[in-house]
């Protein structure tokens, strides 16, 4: 893995451990509304990461120049998160929890998707597939924690609608979860 690559993941894991100190911090992250998909994606990222990580050195290899494409999609996936983040501010949670008073977002990336932080995400981990040079790595990144995701985006959601009401109902009427226009 090049230094660039090394520099990129550091900096999204940097980010993500600064999410959970800043919560812990504020007393916020709980887990009783999350079913455990706060645990679940972790360990289905360590899994993905590792499992990709195996496969970059086996398999039919990507385009050349897959390596710099993978670093600037990671860039585009942290950017996209963070800015994400930022336009939930004190709403942003890594756990599934509603706080009092919460409303919803449709501003930002909230007016195209629903979830652009995992979108975010997704793309992270798209692009250290595609980063990693085979389309097995590929594979690996993009597919292994994607049911973790769909079944947080599913937790996620139900608890939205029960505690936003009407508001989030129509929001989700008019957006699209993770993909705009498509999904």
């Amino acid at each position: 893995m090049a230094v660039v690559e090394w520099i990129t993941l550091a900096v999204w894991g940097l980010a993500e451990m600064a999410l959970r100190v800043r919560e812990r911090l504020a007393g916020r992250g709980g887990s009783a509304t999350d079913h455990g998909t706060r645990v679940l994606i972790a360990v289905s990222l360590g899994a993905a990461l590792a499992l990709a990580g195996v496969l970059a050195h086996h398999g039919a290899r990507l385009w050349p120049g897959a390596r710099v494409t993978g670093v600037a999609v990671m860039w585009a996936g942290i950017g996209l998160r963070i800015w994400a983040i930022f336009t939930l501010g004190d709403s942003f949670r890594t756990s599934v929890e509603v706080h009092q008073g919460q409303r919803v977002i449709d501003r930002g990336p909230y007016r195209l998707i629903r979830h652009p932080s995992y979108t975010g995400l997704m793309l992270v981990l798209i692009g250290i597939g595609v980063a990693d040079g085979t389309w097995l790595s590929l594979a690996a990144a993009a597919l292994v924690p994607l049911p973790a995701l769909l079944y947080r985006i599913s937790v996620e959601e139900k608890v939205l609608v029960k505690n936003l009401g009407e508001p989030y109902a129509d929001y989700e009427s008019r957006t699209k979860r993770l993909i705009p226009r498509v999904w």
